[in-house]
């Protein structure tokens, strides 16, 4: 538990909740706190699925610039690395993680819901990386997660100009999966990862695995990668009950136990 990032554990699902009021400015702590918190929801075994969630008025609103203003090429040089590992944690999780936005989302605010494995955004959130406004480009995965999840033209767009992107685009160019009214943000997040935190734990971070990695590589490494993750899962508990449900009972209807 950090002083402005806190884990609470609900029915298998966590909940990384951002509490650096008004904006939630990422600043050094927050960014130390967030990869402690990805970690501590990595190992806990009861924590099946993970919500990201900066509160009901807003998600992040970026780095925080006072901090940075006055900062040396060395000094950034060294704590930009620290920033890219804390976020690289996140995205690591080896669960179901989605990020649940409102208000704005905006610099390391949407890098870090770039992390997540899905978006749920409000009517009224905007996101968008200003970063260049400032005299600098993005630091923390804006220029990789981005045009990875969006294609190379439209972030270079959403990164060349700076501007706010607002929820019916973000959904019409596949930034954010669903939006939502703002009062709903939240709970909808956690009904969209809900249904994993009953799957089978193993094979759902196999799946994760194997589809972020695979996207780094040619695609006969990325096959590999599968066959191994695939043949690996018939050690587990999950594989020999899934398949033993869907013969006797047919299929969805198995009681996985995360093992």
């Amino acid at each position: 538990m950090g002083e402005f990032i806190r884990v609470e554990i609900d029915q298998a699902i966590a909940t990384i909740r951002l509490d650096r009021p008004p904006m939630n400015a990422l600043n050094a702590q927050v960014q130390e706190e967030i990869g402690a918190a990805a970690a501590e929801v990595s190992a806990d075994n009861r924590v099946r699925a993970v919500v990201l969630y900066g509160g009901p008025k807003v998600f992040a609103a970026g780095a925080d610039v006072k901090e940075m203003a006055d900062a040396s090429y060395g000094r950034m040089a060294e704590t930009s690395g620290r920033l890219q590992a804390s976020f690289t944690a996140v995205a690591k999780i080896p669960k179901p993680v989605v990020a649940a936005v409102t208000g704005y989302a905006l610099g390391g605010g949407l890098e870090l819901a770039l992390c997540a494995d899905f978006r749920v955004a409000g009517q009224a959130a905007k996101v968008g990386q200003p970063e260049i406004l400032l005299g600098i480009i993005p630091g923390a995965g804006g220029t990789q997660r981005l045009p990875r999840l969006v294609g190379p033209a439209r972030a270079k767009d959403i990164v060349f100009t700076g501007r706010f992107v607002d929820a019916a685009e973000a959904l019409s160019i596949g930034l954010v999966d669903q939006v939502v009214p703002d009062a709903e943000v939240y709970d909808a997040a956690r009904a969209l990862v809900a249904r994993y935190a009953t799957g089978p734990a193993l094979a759902l971070r196999a799946a994760k695995q194997a589809i972020d990695t695979g996207l780094e590589t040619d695609l006969d490494t990325g096959l590999e990668i599968e066959r191994l993750h695939f043949a690996g899962l018939f050690a587990t508990e999950d594989q020999g009950t899934g398949m033993r449900s869907f013969v006797e009972k047919g299929p969805g209807k198995a009681t996985f136990a995360g093992q």
